[in-house]
């Protein structure tokens, strides 16, 4: 006969057992389990490997969330995004009476150890990670804590197992070269964001799309990847609009960038949208009132917060949510920065 094992952990794996089977203290997995730095790292690994082994979840859940604080990290704190995302979570966790805790990684993708050992020493309800995510043995160190964490992430390649919300890049790309190559446009240039980040190939992937089913060629030379900055949209719009053929259209990669591209016009004599249309991304609060007021493609970045932060707290009280992947639609919203080209061809 074949004997059936069950997949569950069995209920007797206690610390006690992880302590045996290690061959350390008690206090010692204990420390491991609240995150405690005073554990040698070979220690910590041997420990960890185990808890791994027998699959330990911390079983302790909180009932309810009020009072407590959640923690928000982004990559980076770049103002008219963040604040967008930062309303997004306030808005909830204000109606919840939960405290905010809000931090930066400059940059990094990926949050270092020494800020994981914080969080499990504040012991927050939950995280919020907005362009950013964990290491798989950082994930783990906050199961076992019973910490909730939810990616906010316009990448959409987030592991299934993690709680994230996003939008749809691709079909962002493809509404903002519909709509230029609907107006006339043939020579459309796009600077997109950088190019180790999903979100900025799946944008251009769209906009390549819409091209294919207009049985229009995409011009290679016209492409360009950099950060979202208006730094990044005003350096490459003006080599694209020096160039002897010139684009008579930019597709930016965000708001931001493309009020560099804006500038960029303007210096080289330009007007837009007579001689050059522009479209942005993310439909910034600012974007309607620039000079002309910006057609751009609404990513609606306060719901995705408003929601991701829903779903935290959900977790926390220890509501699992329906689904694991959220995307929310793109929508163009049509202004003044978008016309026919001057000279169709």
């Amino acid at each position: 006969m074949t004997e059936h094992r069950s997949l569950d952990p069995p209920a007797s794996t206690t610390i006690a057992t992880i302590a045996n089977d290690v061959g350390v203290s008690v206090a010692t997995v204990s420390k491991v389990l609240n995150g405690r730095g005073d554990v040698a790292p070979g220690t910590r690994a041997r420990v960890e490997a185990s808890l791994d082994r027998h699959r330990y979840q911390r079983r302790t859940r909180r009932s309810a969330t009020s009072g407590g604080r959640i923690d928000l990290v982004f990559h980076e704190f770049d103002t008219g995004w963040a604040m967008e995302i930062l309303r997004g979570v306030e808005a909830v966790t204000t109606a919840a009476g939960v405290g905010l805790s809000v931090a930066q990684l400059d940059g990094a993708h990926r949050p270092p150890a020494r800020w994981l050992d914080a969080i499990l020493a504040d012991r927050p309800l939950g995280v919020v990670f907005v362009l950013s995510h964990l290491a798989e043995a950082q994930q783990q160190h906050l199961r076992r804590q019973g910490i909730p964490f939810v990616v906010v992430d316009t990448d959409s390649a987030t592991s299934a197992s993690v709680p994230t919300v996003g939008s749809n890049n691709w079909n962002g790309g493809l509404l903002a070269a519909r709509h230029l190559l609907e107006l006339g446009h043939r020579r459309i240039a796009i600077i997109s964001g950088p190019l180790d980040m999903l979100c900025s190939r799946a944008r251009a992937a769209g906009f390549q799309s819409a091209h294919d089913e207009a049985g229009i060629a995409v011009d290679r030379e016209l492409i360009r990847y950099g950060s979202f900055s208006a730094g990044a949209g005003h350096a490459h719009g003006l080599e694209l609009l020096r160039r002897p053929s010139r684009p008579t259209a930019i597709f930016a990669g965000s708001d931001i960038q493309a009020m560099g591209v804006l500038r960029a016009a303007r210096q080289c004599g330009l007007r837009v949208p007579e001689d050059l249309s522009v479209i942005g991304y993310d439909n910034l609060p600012v974007s309607a009132w620039t000079d002309p007021a910006l057609t751009t493609i609404n990513q609606p970045l306060r719901d995705m917060a408003g929601i991701a932060t829903q779903m935290l707290l959900d977790l926390a009280r220890g509501n699992e949510p329906a689904t694991s992947r959220i995307d929310l639609v793109t929508e163009l919203v049509v202004r003044e920065s978008t016309a026919p080209p001057a000279n169709p061809h």
